[in-house]
């Protein structure tokens, strides 16, 4: 299923970047020439915010079938019960919509996804639920209830989408003046791709550093956000017992990493180390008058 999902979502970003030359080209008359810099900072756009776009309002889809969400329409049990009254109650205090409420089998773990703050999907996994008490699961909502509400999702598409456009166009443009030239003056088209190819790697390790230091910082203001919702204790106790659990068994497939409560702890990591958090959420606590 993995593979197929990410053959459909290949497409549908080469279809849209195809769909959206077309219309520029036919309806508005701009030709998109490379060899320009104007021509190659809306083809970098296009590029840059296609697949990041597509991502975003796929999310909550994606997310459901990747993880095999099943959203609970009717309660089928005392728990479920509990998760869905829970979820309702921190968005209402949120002011935001009442999102999705699911379950998925998988590790101790959680996630937010969707296009809006009014549409979105809270989805808790099985072993999540049998592992934490009533209140560190609700600590662990409010966090991602806080997700939702700072906008977290699109925050970061755009992001993407930015450091996108800059690494296409800068590979491209760097490329285009280092390559050797013919006689007229055009790159040779080997060495061309070669430069542009080897530049695009060098410079996507870079914007996903840049990019999982803002998650990092966004998790930070989710833990915050709980806070000012629930309280410190559940979130607090929540990332301490995850914290004696080793990382890889609780770690969300790659995709899913970013919006999940906990994630890997390095330089590329999509969360910042749980000890640090547990010290920001003692510090937020104590400014408002809490005592952990």
């Amino acid at each position: 299923m993995g593979i197929i999902l990410f053959i459909l979502m290949n497409l549908a970003v080469m279809a849209s970047i195809y769909l959206t030359i077309f219309i520029i080209e036919a309806f508005f008359g701009v030709r998109l020439d490379q060899g320009t810099i104007s021509g190659l900072l809306i083809l970098s756009f296009i590029v840059g915010f296609s697949g990041a776009l597509i991502s975003l309002f796929l999310s909550k889809w994606m997310a459901k079938m990747h993880m095999g969400v099943q959203v609970i329409e009717h309660p089928s049990n005392a728990t479920e019960e509990w998760l869905v009254k829970t979820v309702y109650k921190l968005a209402d205090e949120a002011g935001i919509g009442r999102p999705e409420v699911g379950i998925f089998n998988g590790p101790p773990n959680a996630f937010a996804t969707g296009w809006n703050r009014n549409d979105a999907l809270v989805a808790v996994s099985t072993s999540l639920l049998e592992l934490m008490s009533p209140e560190e699961v609700e600590g662990v909502l409010a966090h991602e209830i806080s997700h939702i509400k700072h906008g977290d999702m699109i925050t970061m598409t755009l992001l993407q989408g930015v450091l996108n456009t800059f690494v296409f166009f800068f590979s491209r443009l760097i490329a285009n003046i280092i390559a050797p030239k013919d006689e007229e003056g055009n790159p040779s088209p080997m060495a061309y791709m070669a430069i542009s190819f080897a530049l695009e790697i060098a410079l996507t390790i870079f914007a996903t550093m840049l990019a999982m230091w803002f998650s990092r910082y966004r998790e930070f203001k989710a833990d915050e956000g709980a806070v000012r919702l629930d309280g410190p204790r559940g979130i607090y106790y929540a990332l301490a017992k995850l914290g004696q659990i080793p990382k890889e068994q609780v770690a969300l497939p790659s995709d899913m990493k970013a919006f999940g409560i906990v994630g890997f702890m390095d330089l590329f990591a999509s969360h910042p180390p749980i000890e640090k958090r547990l010290a920001h959420i003692k510090e937020v606590a104590q400014e408002m008058g809490y005592h952990l």
